[in-house]
């Protein structure tokens, strides 16, 4: 397979690994989580890339829409196969995806907790939605940034719903300072919140957090919770950059399902 540009130059079609490796050069695997499971999840990279389809989830209607699509890779942000498989049949989820993209030649590959700890990766992208500069690393996975003026809570828990869409943004007593400094760790990200304490920042920024965790920090911290999936939405913004680099013309699709398993009830 091959393409023609403008100047009717032919040029030679890009195989699956190409894309994989230019998709490890921002998010190599060693920066992954010693508990994760992502890189390549099932197929041949070997073969000539047809179409890219982006999403944060495997489904089996994201398969669908690959397969509609003519795309034999699906590019995700969490693995398909995260815990050990011991049977491929059609009992759960993950085996009737697995054997969904094997059927139909679907090579699928992940970049997630690699991802999430990657320079300009996960937290960037979620730093870049809400306008912050002067962005830093926070130990042990999260970054920290600021708004270029501070402005009171309540503003700023507008911005985050604004920016991310939400229908509902979780959070704690309204902080009686303004918010300049805010740490930011997509997904679950509750494990980070000490370490935002302590680099005294105004604000913590995550996708979920345990019911717990949020008790006795009432006017230490400004907590806020978006959903997991609704703050990494934007992963596939980073996958697109990444592979339109890599192989300016190979079709690159961006999921119409939403794989958000929770609902809201307005």
């Amino acid at each position: 397979m091959s393409y023609l540009c403008a100047a009717n130059q032919e040029i030679t079609s890009v195989k699956i690994k190409e894309i994989i490796a230019a998709l490890e050069r921002i998010a190599p695997l060693p920066l992954q989580e010693s508990y994760d499971n992502a890189g390549l999840q099932c197929g041949l990279t070997e073969t000539e890339a047809s179409g890219a389809l982006l999403c944060l989830d495997v489904t089996e209607a994201v398969l669908q829409e690959a397969v509609d699509l003519g795309c034999n890779l699906v590019v995700s942000h969490h693995p398909l196969l995260f815990h050990g498989v011991k049977q491929v049949s059609d009992t759960t989820l993950v085996e009737r995806c697995l054997r969904m993209a094997i059927q139909n030649d679907i090579c699928l590959y992940a970049a997630h907790t690699n991802l999430d700890n990657a320079e300009d990766g996960v937290n960037y992208k979620i730093a870049e939605k809400l306008g912050l500069i002067d962005v830093q690393p926070l130990s042990p996975s999260g970054i920290l940034g600021y708004l270029p003026e501070g402005e009171d809570s309540l503003a700023f828990l507008q911005r985050v719903k604004q920016a991310f869409h939400v229908e509902a943004l979780q959070h704690n007593q309204l902080l009686e300072r303004p918010v300049q400094s805010v740490a930011i760790c997509g997904g679950a990200g509750d494990f980070m919140l000490q370490a935002a304490i302590e680099a005294e920042a105004d604000a913590f920024l995550t996708g979920e957090m345990h019911y717990h965790t949020w008790f006795g920090h009432e006017q230490e911290i400004q907590i806020a919770v978006l959903g997991h999936y609704e703050s990494e939405q934007f992963t596939r913004e980073i996958f697109r950059s990444v592979i339109e680099q890599a192989a300016p013309l190979l079709p690159v699709y961006d999921t119409t399902v939403c794989t958000n398993p929770i609902l809201t009830l307005v």
